[in-house]
């Protein structure tokens, strides 16, 4: 009796034990999947620190340590939580509520251990964080013709990242209006443009690159970007062109087809008017 009920007592344990084991694993298995969930696409105000590559790439270095978030002076930078749609624990920032500040000598770059954050990144005007767009101009002051310029003014770089176009205010019909533009070959994503802006909901925002860039086709070229890269022409320089017109007759920009000039000779009469005569009596009109 005594050997059955030790048997007894050690199956239950072992039942026991055996689930205990398995909602460990399974509490193991969801907490790990919460810590390395990769979020299906990165929300578009969430921007990732300066020196931070494509998404996934940047997800596959980063070991969510912190380090960055710790070391960012303005503590701007936070660590994504579980129930946030971003990778958990991975960095981020929102522009609307708290810009990147430039930082000169970028510390967030330099804490991180992995190269999760570029350390080739060394000047922060180089940093590609995001994209400021402008998403509505309907409600944008400048595009209203009120001359706010906010966005331009606090951007980090003036007359690079945002310029001011002036063009005629076809509501009044006396005065300029000046469209914010944004150049992506020199806008950071810092976010202090979004931040700035002062209506309820701001008309300018700052939103991940491969969100807010579009992309030309691989058999796109665009001629004045080649040339300045290639410092001159990339072709001869272009021949006269050369009309198929009917012989005797040449091609005149603004008058069209008019007669051909003989070799070493004056142009012949057009048609209708009277050799000699002054030009407000040719073709009979006084």
């Amino acid at each position: 009796m005594e050997t059955k009920a030790k048997a007894g007592t050690a199956r239950r344990q072992f039942l026991l034990d055996g689930a205990r084991m398995a909602c460990g694993v399974g509490l193991l298995g969801l907490g790990m999947g919460l810590f390395v969930k990769q979020a299906k696409a990165l929300p578009p105000a969430a921007i990732r620190p300066p020196g931070a590559g494509p998404e996934t790439e940047f997800l596959g270095k980063c070991i969510r340590c912190g380090m960055c978030v710790r070391d960012c002076p303005p503590q701007i930078l936070r660590l994504a939580k579980p129930e946030e749609p971003i990778a958990t624990g991975t960095p981020y920032f929102v522009g609307r509520t708290g810009p990147c500040e430039m930082c000169e000598h970028i510390p967030c770059v330099k804490a991180c251990p992995t190269g999760a954050l570029d350390h080739k990144l060394t000047d922060i005007a180089k940093a590609r964080m995001g994209l400021a767009v402008l998403v509505d101009h309907e409600t944008c002051l400048n595009f209203l013709g009120l001359r706010c310029d906010i966005c331009y003014r606090v951007c980090p770089l003036i007359d690079k990242a945002i310029t001011l176009l002036p063009r005629h205010n076809e509501r009044t019909g006396s005065h300029t209006v000046f469209e914010p533009i944004v150049h992506s070959d020199q806008c950071t994503g810092c976010g202090k443009c979004e931040m700035a802006c002062i209506l309820k909901t701001a008309a300018i925002k700052v939103y991940p690159i491969h969100l807010a860039k579009g992309e030309l086709g691989d058999h796109y070229r665009i001629g004045w970007e080649e040339k300045r890269k290639a410092g001159g022409s990339l072709v001869a320089p272009d021949a006269e062109h050369q009309f198929n017109l009917p012989e005797g007759m040449q091609y005149e920009p603004g008058k069209g087809l008019t007669p051909a000039a003989p070799p070493g000779g004056a142009a012949p009469p057009a048609p209708g008017s009277s050799p000699g005569l002054p030009r407000a009596l040719q073709g009979n009109k006084l």
